[in-house]
């Protein structure tokens, strides 16, 4: 018994398509239902905004990048020209080209037919998951397939919880006056907070407050796209003098 045991530990584990399908799907469960009020509020606050039904659901379904959608919505009911919402909504996107250049190297292998559409689905939620597993199963030659589980699951629960948003901003009586631009506030708040977790993010988060405070007057709300690339430079700097301080301690 005790050398079956002991067999059956060093088997090495059965990597397939299906099976990482469905660790991806898994494991990408919490952060669903994590995303669940972020995806109800999204809906409904566009609705009330003045976006369309189908608008909304266009952004969910079309773009799928929560807080660019958020962003973009604010931005349009606030009567933001096209040229604003495009340069801030790509500003606060550019992070996904870092997570891409992340999870690049395992996907050498793969065509533009996989390789499309896994970049339109990654988000930070499905980077977070696939990074980790990757370190864990470096061996995995189906390490996309559990990715397009993760990416597959987020993308049905957001626009689940996106159209059940709708329904309630277009049916539910007094649901503006409930605070929920508000909770569109709590809501980034609850995003960037955690990931305040070194000096290069903690100068990127003041930076961007301080300068969203100055420029809060300029028309558009070009405020926004001030402070997301005032954020990201103060962010890059703070980062550089680290590098360089930490190769001169070597």
């Amino acid at each position: 018994m005790l050398s079956l045991a002991i067999l059956t530990a060093a088997a090495p584990r059965l990597y397939t398509p299906r099976s990482e399908f469905m660790a991806g799907f898994r494991d990408t469960l919490p952060l669903m239902i994590g995303a669940l009020p972020f995806g109800l509020i999204f809906g409904a606050t566009s609705v009330l905004g003045g976006l369309s039904p189908l608008a909304v659901i266009a952004l969910s379904t079309l773009v799928f990048a929560g807080s660019s959608q958020f962003i973009g919505a604010r931005l349009y009911n606030t009567g933001a020209s096209l040229v604003v919402i495009w340069v801030t909504t790509f500003v606060v996107n550019v992070r996904h080209a870092l997570y891409s250049a992340t999870l690049a190297p395992g996907y050498k292998h793969l065509g533009q037919k996989w390789l499309i559409p896994l970049g339109f689905f990654l988000t930070d939620e499905t980077f977070a998951i696939v990074a980790s597993y990757e370190a864990k199963h470096p061996d995995s030659p189906y390490r996309h397939w559990y990715q397009l589980g993760s990416s597959l699951g987020m993308y049905a629960n957001w626009n689940l919880w996106t159209i059940a948003g709708i329904v309630a901003g277009t049916s539910v009586q007094g649901l503006g006056s409930l605070g929920l631009d508000f909770a569109m506030v709590v809501t980034f708040t609850g995003i960037v907070v955690p990931l305040v977790i070194n000096r290069p993010m903690l100068a990127c988060a003041l930076a961007a407050g301080v300068t969203a405070l100055i420029t809060y007057p300029l028309p558009n709300n070009l405020y926004l796209m001030a402070a997301a690339i005032v954020g990201i430079a103060a962010g890059v700097i703070v980062e550089r003098m680290k590098f360089k301080r930490k190769f001169h301690d070597n």
